[in-house]
């Protein structure tokens, strides 16, 4: 036997609805965010899951949605692992731009680039720019050396497989059921590697805020059934207005 792993990505942001380009930029989750959050946790309620382990990043809007989820739950108690290793994904000199007005400047072409090619990165942020982690004092103790100026869905495949490697599976195989809950790109990314989807299936693939998506294992960890749990209708609502976003994803 082992254990279920259930994927969350935090609820709506105050920089999802301004529709900016956020990545590691701190933020605060909006009401529907703080709404989506609880769904979740009703939503899994109602499916019957507990949780035995717990991982977000370091990021308020993640942090926050796990809580309020794990409350709703009755879990509050839980400890939960945080890790930058599940932060979004690093989106350079872009973050803080207006999607929309970043698509108008630089035309649909490059800026589909810069958000959906598997390898291609956004410019970098100066080293000096508070954008950069090594100016935040909760990266302090993280080698300089390992910290993103800018990433593309590749660097963060790069960083979140080895992470799940190292403190989920084992958790996993011992029938202990896990919660990650963080963000588009760096759940896409786990994603990639647990579907075994190829660089273009990935780049159409959208997550939607708030919607615990549910695996289970093989006793050889391959995944045997996968799927979002609650209103399969909403969701799929959900997922197309992700792929709508004026072709440039909230995350």
């Amino acid at each position: 036997m082992t254990g279920l792993l259930v994927l969350l990505r935090h609820g709506q942001s105050t920089w999802n609805e301004l529709n900016l380009f956020t990545g590691w930029h701190d933020v605060a989750l909006t009401p529907k965010g703080e709404s989506e959050a609880r769904q979740a946790g009703e939503t899994l309620k109602q499916a019957g899951i507990k949780f035995d382990v717990v991982f977000t990043s370091l990021l308020t809007r993640a942090i926050a949605t796990n809580r309020l989820t794990l409350e709703t739950l009755g879990q509050s108690d839980l400890e939960v692992r945080q890790d930058w290793r599940l932060n979004e994904r690093h989106y350079g000199a872009l973050q803080g731009l207006d999607k929309k007005a970043t698509t108008l400047k630089y035309g649909v072409e490059q800026t589909n680039l810069w958000r959906r090619s598997f390898d291609v990165a956004p410019p970098p942020v100066d080293s000096s720019s508070p954008e950069h982690p090594r100016n935040d004092p909760r990266y302090r103790d993280i080698s300089p050396n390992v910290l993103p100026n800018t990433e593309c869905l590749k660097d963060v495949v790069a960083r979140v497989v080895p992470f799940y490697f190292q403190n989920v599976v084992g958790e996993l195989q011992n029938n202990k059921n896990v919660l990650i809950t963080a963000h588009g790109n760096s759940l896409r990314a786990l994603v990639m590697y647990l579907e075994n989807l190829s660089p273009e299936q990935i780049a159409k693939f959208n997550i939607p805020t708030g919607v615990p998506r549910k695996y289970e294992f093989s006793n050889q960890m391959k995944v045997v059934t996968v799927g979002y749990l609650g209103d399969q209708e909403e969701i799929a609502k959900a997922i197309t207005e992700v792929g709508n976003q004026s072709n440039a994803e909230k995350h």
